[in-house]
């Protein structure tokens, strides 16, 4: 019996594309998907997902115990949302406590979570069209959470009443987003 070798890799997944591989959806001929980055082994899958307009660290594994593992585990996920509005410290205690959002038709409480104000990051410029100065301030807010919901931080922050206008994983675990640019592909030996 031979052993299996997986492979691993962690990318800056750009605004735009989307985080699988293929798609059946009518339109999906118009949309951008994981493949054009690099020529990935065949089994690839991605662990966990951002939303087509969110960007950052997206982990890519051949090895289905390992997604699982990720996706279901305890792993610390800290995602960078920049809001519309000066966000308040109330709003920052309300995610760190909780708040309720909606999950496919059913309310959902969130778990309590590390919520902080951020001074405006180093990060490379937005991939699509952010309102500027003349619709009104913007702040950033950084939140780590232990589970991943659908488009869950862009729910908690409309629930506190500043709609996320840009959002950037920066760590899953102990893996960094690291300097990378959009785009980019990096073979890693273990995804956490």
């Amino acid at each position: 019996m031979t052993d299996i070798i997986h492979r691993h890799f962690k990318i800056y997944k750009p605004s735009g594309m989307l985080s699988q591989f293929v798609s059946q959806q009518k339109k999906a001929h118009k949309k951008k998907f994981l493949g054009a980055l690099y020529d990935f082994p065949t089994g690839t899958m991605a662990v966990g997902r951002l939303d087509e307009k969110s960007e950052g660290l997206l982990l890519l594994t051949t090895d289905g115990a390992v997604s699982f593992s990720i996706n279901n585990g305890p792993y610390e996920k800290e995602y960078w949302a920049q809001v519309a509005g000066v966000i308040s410290s109330e709003a920052i205690t309300q995610l760190e406590n909780g708040v309720t959002i909606g999950i496919h038709g059913t309310t959902y409480r969130t778990k309590q979570c590390v919520a902080t104000k951020l001074d405006s990051p180093t990060l490379p410029n937005a991939q699509h069209k952010l309102p500027d100065d003349r619709h009104g301030p913007t702040s950033w807010v950084r939140i780590v959470l232990t589970e991943g919901k659908f488009r869950q931080v862009r729910k908690m922050t409309a629930a506190v009443g500043y709609p996320t206008l840009r959002l950037v994983r920066v760590r899953i675990g102990d893996q960094l987003l690291d300097g990378l640019r959009p785009g980019d592909v990096v073979p890693i030996e273990k995804p956490v």
